[in-house]
């Protein structure tokens, strides 16, 4: 594995959690929001992450973890979006009978978002994603100290 390949697993970190950060936004935006059936209703939302490991398999006939010695490498790692799923949690009938969107009973159905949840997560995505740029920075100081041990 190339020594540039850590860019490529805190790259793709970022944007997991870019898309998470997008997520909780949108989360919190619909949060106080109602429909007339609990079929309409907004329902939170929540990204699915999947780790990528691709071709790694490629160094193992030679007992190599960097793969075969003058054959590019083809290893795709870091996290990837694989889905974003919705919440199955119920959301909640409240009963205001002169709302325009009430039903017939004079219910509307608020979203299942939960704001505790949301900004918690968006505490957590925003602190894996400073993370992914620590290990960025990091690796690339120790890149540039490397260049300058040659120059001396």
């Amino acid at each position: 594995m190339s020594l540039f390949k850590v860019f490529d697993v805190s790259g793709s970190g970022m944007n997991a959690q870019q898309t998470r950060l997008n997520t909780v936004a949108s989360n919190l935006a619909n949060a106080e929001t109602v429909a007339g059936s609990p079929e309409a209703a907004y329902r939170s939302r929540q990204p699915v992450f999947a780790s990528v490991l691709q071709a790694a398999q490629q160094g193992q006939g030679s007992g190599s973890v960097m793969g075969n010695p003058g054959q590019p490498d083809g290893t795709n790692v870091g996290v990837q979006v694989d889905e974003i799923v919705e919440s199955d949690a119920p959301v909640q009938p409240m009963y205001m009978p002169n709302h325009p969107e009430a039903d017939d009973e004079g219910y509307v159905y608020r979203s299942n978002v939960n704001s505790v949840e949301e900004m918690t997560n968006m505490i957590s995505a925003s602190r894996s994603y400073q993370n992914n740029v620590e290990v960025m920075n990091t690796s690339k100081e120790l890149l540039l100290q490397t260049l300058r041990l040659g120059q001396q």
